[in-house]
C-alpha cells in the first residue's frame, strides 16, 4: 500500500475522530482502534505491516518527549512514591505473573521467553486514561500519577524485555539481570541529564523560534540513540531529557519560543499518539493472517483474555496496599507540617532571642535551610490537601489500558516458538483493555462522584499569585538606580504607564476571581451591534477592568479588520504586515489570558 495514501487517510481520520469523540463522550483512542480494526478486514485493503523497530525508535521517542516536557518536575517529585511503585515494581510483578502463566500454558516456550512476553504486555499506556481523566475533571494529583506512570513504566518494561530476550540466548544469572536492569537505568538517566542540559544551553542561544523548535525535534533522538548504543534504556533517557527541558524552559527560553514549541509539540504528540492507536487496529488483520491455524487463532484469543484478566487482578491487588500506604503518609504529613512550621519559626527568630543558642548558623546557611524547610512544607501541604483516597485508588486500579509500547515491543520479539501467537496475544491484551477498561472508566468515575478541581478556588489562587508577582514587579520600578543602557533615566510618564498597566492586570484578575460564574466571559455587558465606543447601560454592573479588557478586544478586532483590508490592497510589504499582525496577536493573547475561560 502507498504509504502517502495511508498517512493521508490516517491524518484525516484522526482529525475527524478527535472532533467527534468529545461530543460522543468517549476517548478518541478507543474510536480509532475500532475504526482501524474494522478497516483492516476490508477485502480491498492489503495487509499493513511496519518494520519492527520503526515504532520503537522513530515514533516512541517523540511521543515520550512531548509528554515529558509538559510534566511539572515538582509534581513528579511529590508523587515519586506511587509513580515508582506503579512504573517499576508493578511492571516487574505483572511481567513475572503473566510470564509464569504463559510458561504454564505453552509447554514449548522457555521461561525467559514467557517473561519477555509478560514484559511486553505489562506497561499501561496513560494516553487514554489521562484523556478521560482530564475531560471529566479528575483531581490533578491523580492525573499526575497516571502521567508519571506512563512515562517511566515504558522504560522499565523495555529494559526487562531486553534482559529476558538476552536470557533466551543462554543461561543468565539472576544477579546479572538485576545488575543489568540497574545499570541500564543509571546510564539512561545520566545520558538524559547530559543531553537535556546541553540542548537547553544550545537552544538558549537560538532566538529564532523556527530554528529553536527545529532543534527541539532532534532532542528525543539525541537522547535515545546514544543510550541505546550503550545498551541502556533509550526511552528513559528521552524522558529525563524532556523533564530537564520542560523544567529549564521558563528560565532559558523567551515567551515566543515557548509558545512556538508548545504548539508544535502538541501537534506532533496529537498526531503520533492517535496514529499509533489507529495503526493498532489496522495491523490486526495482518497478525490474524500470520496465525494461519484456526485452533492456534482461537488459542491465542483465549490466552489473551486470560492474560488480560490476570493483569487486571494483579493491578488491583497492587493498588490496594499502595493506597493504604499513601493514606498513612497523608496522616503523618499533618504532624510533619506542624514540625516544619515550628522549625521555620525557630529560624526566623531575631538574634536577640537566639542569643542563648550555643552556635548560630550563618546568614547564607540559614537562608538555605529556610528555603529547604519552606519547600518541604509546601510538599506536605500539597500531600494533605490532595490525597489519593479509595475512590481515586479505584480509578487508578482500573486505568490499566495498554497501547503504544505494547505494540512496539511485541513487534521486537525475537524468532522464538509461538512468535506469531505471542504477538497476537499482546495485541489482544492491548485492544481488550482499551475497549473494555477505556469504555467503562468514565462510568466508574461518574459513579464514584470524584471531586476534581475547584474553578473558583483556582481563580482566587491565580489572583493571589498575580498580586504577589505584580508587587515584585512594581518594586523594581521603585529602584533609584534604575536607568537605561546609556545611563539616562527613564521617562517618568512611561514608568507611570507601566506601573498603571501592571496594577490594572492584577486588579482585573482579582476582580474576575469574584465574578459570578454564570456570567458569560468575553464580551458580556457590551452591545456588539454598536460602535466600539458605545457601551450598553448594563456595563455598569461589570467592573471597570472587565470593561477595559472588553473594549480593548473590540479595538483589536477593528484593527485586525483594517489590517486584512490593507493586506488585500497590497500597499505594504509582507514583512511589515507580518510584524503588525504579530503585535496585535501578542496584545490580544495577553488580554485573553485575563479571561476565566480556562477555569
Amino acid at each position: 500500500m502507498d504509504y502517502a495514501l495511508l498517512v493521508l487517510f490516517g491524518i484525516l481520520t484522526i482529525v475527524a475522530v478527535a472532533s467527534v469523540a468529545p461530543k460522543l463522550g468517549v476517548a478518541a483512542p478507543l474510536v480509532l482502534v475500532v475504526i482501524g480494526t474494522a478497516c483492516s478486514f476490508i477485502p480491498a485493503l492489503p495487509p499493513i505491516e511496519f518494520p519492527p523497530g520503526l515504532i520503537l525508535s522513530l515514533v516512541l521517542p517523540p511521543i515520550l518527549y512531548a509528554a515529558a516536557v509538559n510534566v511539572p518536575l515538582v509534581d513528579l517529585r511529590r508523587n515519586i512514591k506511587p509513580i515508582a511503585g506503579l512504573s517499576v515494581l508493578l511492571v516487574i510483578v505483572s511481567a513475572l505473573a503473566t510470564g509464569l502463566l504463559f510458561y504454564w500454558l505453552l509447554p514449548a516456550l522457555s521461561l525467559p521467553a514467557a517473561i519477555a512476553l509478560g514484559a511486553v504486555i505489562s506497561p499501561p499506556d496513560a494516553v487514554a486514561a489521562t484523556s478521560i481523566a482530564k475531560r471529566l475533571g479528575l483531581p490533578p494529583r491523580l492525573v499526575t500519577v497516571l502521567e508519571g506512570e506512563g512515562l517511566v513504566n515504558d522504560a522499565s518494561a523495555l529494559v526487562l524485555l531486553r534482559s529476558a530476550v538476552a536470557a533466551t540466548a543462554g543461561s543468565v544469572a539472576l544477579w546479572e539481570v538485576v545488575g543489568g536492569f540497574v545499570l541500564a537505568a543509571v546510564v539512561a538517566i545520566v545520558v538524559g541529564l547530559v543531553i537535556g542540559h546541553l540542548t537547553v544551553w544550545v537552544r538558549s542561544k537560538l532566538l529564532n523560534p523556527v530554528l529553536n523548535t527545529t532543534v527541539s525535534f532532534a532532542v528525543p533522538f539525541l537522547a535515545y540513540l546514544p543510550a541505546d548504543e550503550l545498551q541502556a534504556s533509550g526511552v528513559l533517557a528521552v524522558v529525563v531529557a524532556g523533564l530537564v527541558t520542560g523544567h529549564q524552559s521558563a528560565k532559558h527560553f523567551n515567551a515566543q519560543i515557548r509558545i512556538s514549541e508548545r504548539v508544535n509539540w502538541r501537534t506532533v504528540q496529537f498526531v503520533l499518539e492517535n496514529g499509533v492507536f489507529l495503526l493498532m487496529g489496522l495491523e490486526l488483520k495482518t497478525l490474524v493472517v500470520q496465525v494461519r491455524d484456526e485452533s492456534s487463532l482461537l488459542q491465542a484469543i483465549g490466552f489473551g483474555l486470560l492474560a488480560t484478566g490476570l493483569l487486571i487482578v494483579v493491578r488491583i491487588a497492587f493498588v490496594v496496599p499502595l493506597i493504604a500506604l499513601l493514606r498513612r503518609d497523608q496522616r503523618r504529613a499533618a504532624q510533619a507540617g506542624k514540625d516544619l512550621e515550628s522549625a521555620i519559626r525557630h529560624l526566623d527568630r531575631p538574634k536577640s532571642e537566639a542569643a542563648d543558642a550555643p552556635a548560630r548558623m550563618s546568614a547564607p546557611t540559614t537562608g538555605r535551610a529556610r528555603r529547604f524547610l519552606v519547600r518541604r512544607r509546601a510538599d506536605v501541604d500539597s500531600l494533605t490537601a490532595d490525597g489519593l483516597g479509595w475512590r481515586g485508588g479505584a480509578v487508578l486500579a482500573w486505568s490499566g489500558m495498554r497501547g503504544v509500547v505494547t505494540l512496539a515491543a511485541a513487534e521486537s520479539l525475537p524468532d522464538i516458538p509461538y512468535r506469531a501467537q505471542l504477538v497476537l496475544i499482546a495485541f489482544i491484551v492491548a485492544i481488550v483493555t482499551l475497549l473494555v477498561q477505556g469504555s467503562t472508566l468514565p462510568v466508574l468515575i461518574k459513579a464514584l462522584r470524584i471531586v476534581g478541581t475547584d474553578s473558583g478556588a483556582d481563580r482566587q489562587e491565580l489572583a493571589t499569585l498575580v498580586r504577589q508577582v505584580s508587587a515584585k514587579g512594581l518594586a523594581a520600578l521603585d529602584n533609584p538606580n534604575l536607568v537605561q543602557k546609556n545611563g539616562a533615566p527613564f521617562d517618568p510618564a512611561v514608568m507611570d504607564r507601566v506601573r498603571a498597566d501592571s496594577q490594572l492586570i492584577g486588579e482585573s484578575l482579582r476582580e474576575q476571581a469574584n465574578v459570578d460564574e454564570a456570567e458569560p466571559p468575553g464580551f458580556a455587558g457590551l452591545d456588539t451591534t454598536e460602535e466600539p465606543s458605545a457601551v450598553d447601560d448594563s456595563a455598569a454592573t461589570i467592573g471597570p477592568h472587565q470593561q477595559h479588557r472588553t473594549l480593548r478586544l473590540r479595538v483589536l478586532r477593528a484593527e485586525r479588520d483594517a489590517l486584512l483590508e490593507a493586506r488585500a490592497t497590497g500597499a505594504f510589504s509582507s514583512r511589515v504586515m507580518e510584524r503588525a499582525q504579530h503585535m496585535i496577536d501578542l496584545e490580544e493573547s495577553r488580554l485573553a489570558q485575563l479571561s476565566d475561560d480556562d477555569f
